[in-house]
């Protein structure tokens, strides 16, 4: 073995500690040593941010654009902050590998600008880039980084060519800003164009203090903000976020918003169902403590048409239970959260309202989550409890709006997260 000029020789009678080797490589050989800062074995990773990626096709609009020597600018609001980060990337649903040729993190100074002096360059194993296999996921290496919380952070990255099969995010309810040729390390993007989706970009994890950990939030599009003003931050895992940061016991929570539109417990839809995706939206992710599921009126809403409802409310129960054996075989705490009304919404039947009713009761009643978020209690009308209340109804009487999800957060008790 020979490095910088320095030749280590071990026979295999000869007994050397390990430890000896690589302190003797580490300082004779400044090639070989990481740029990153070092964080110790026992640090805290924690999830600040993060979304659930999904195959994109040809109903998510606006279309993808044509990702061929492509720079992309990514916005995304975290909840946490730190001084140490590291950013996630995915390319679950690529048939083939994905290279990532440069990226960078930086504040946000609007739309695609970034703050200049802001920037900092990702590396990869200390490579300034990474290729990303068919299926697979890559963490850039440790970033020194002020991070603070409820801040706007951008990743910016550029890749040659995507391969068949877009790992994307649709809903993602923020501007993504992109332009053709390498301008990753550019204040502004010349020529940008604008989209509102996420690509490849799944998750920023901090260095957290001991107590720090996670929420995950298990969701469909009440979770992914439909209804919510774009580029407003108010989805209302943000709303939670910030409830907790406001907070001295829970400051340093991370939430992490796994809400995919139109998903569903039991099938596929825009995107894996969420029996298939709890594993890696929930399970994977840094330091989760507790889980909150709000799921089903996806399931009981596509069920209006030759389905048998009760049956399919006893599915959704048991895939709850499914769920949270997992959760708690992770030490995960998992609360349910009730199923908001949905009256005068397209799903809207007698059976369907049955069947939610069903579950809600199962929800509240039934023993088995850690605690109850009753979501429905809050947001329904008091005149008409079939119905979300004026206030919090986007108009289509499924989906809040922002007064909506800041009354689903107002509604969420702190000290489910304090210990």
């Amino acid at each position: 073995m020979a490095r910088s000029g320095v030749s280590l020789r071990i026979s295999p009678a000869t007994s050397v500690p390990i430890s000896c080797v690589l302190l003797t490589l580490l300082c004779a050989s400044p090639q070989i040593r990481s740029a990153a800062p070092a964080a110790a074995p026992s640090e805290n990773w924690v999830g600040t941010w993060a979304c659930s990626p999904q195959l994109s096709d040809s109903s998510v609009s606006p279309p993808t654009p044509d990702l061929s020597d492509i720079t992309l600018r990514q916005i995304v609001h975290v909840s946490i902050g730190g001084t140490i980060l590291r950013v996630r990337f995915s390319n679950e649903f690529g048939k083939a590998p994905l290279t990532i040729t440069a990226a960078n993190i930086a504040k946000s100074a609007g739309t695609d600008a970034i703050q200049p002096g802001t920037a900092k360059s990702l590396t990869f194993g200390d490579q300034p880039s990474a290729t990303v296999p068919a299926g697979a996921l890559v963490y850039s290496d440790l970033a020194a980084f002020d991070l603070l919380p409820l801040s706007d952070l951008v990743v910016t990255i550029h890749i040659k060519n995507a391969p068949e099969g877009i790992s994307t995010h649709a809903g993602s309810r923020a501007t993504s800003y992109f332009t053709h040729g390498e301008a990753v390390s550019e204040i502004k993007l010349p020529n940008s164009q604008p989209i509102d989706h996420w690509y490849f970009l799944t998750g920023v994890d901090v260095v957290g203090a001991k107590a720090s950990a996670a929420v995950a939030i298990l969701g469909d599009s009440i979770t992914d903000g439909r209804g919510s003003t774009t580029n407003g931050n108010g989805r209302w895992p943000d709303d939670l976020a910030r409830r907790l940061q406001s907070n001295k016991h829970t400051k340093n929570i991370g939430v992490l918003n796994e809400g995919i539109g139109g998903n569903r417990l039991l099938h596929d839809g825009l995107g894996p169902n969420a029996l298939a995706r709890f594993d890696r939206d929930v399970i994977a992710q840094s330091t989760v403590r507790w889980l909150v599921i709000l799921e089903g009126v996806n399931d009981i809403g596509t069920c209006k048409i030759d389905c048998d409802l009760d049956a399919l409310a006893s599915d959704v129960i048991r895939a709850y239970q499914q769920l949270i054996v997992r959760a708690h075989s992770h030490h995960i705490k998992v609360y349910g959260a009730t199923i908001l009304p949905f009256g005068g919404a397209a799903y809207a039947t007698p059976d369907t309202e049955r069947a939610r009713q069903s579950v809600n009761q199962w929800i509240r009643t039934s023993g088995w989550f850690d605690a109850v978020i009753d979501l429905a209690a809050a947001t329904r009308d008091p005149q008409n409890p079939l119905k979300l209340a004026p206030i919090a109804d986007s108009g289509d009487h499924l989906h809040p709006n922002d007064a909506g999800y800041q009354i689903m957060a107002g509604s969420i008790n702190p000290k489910l997260f304090s210990k």
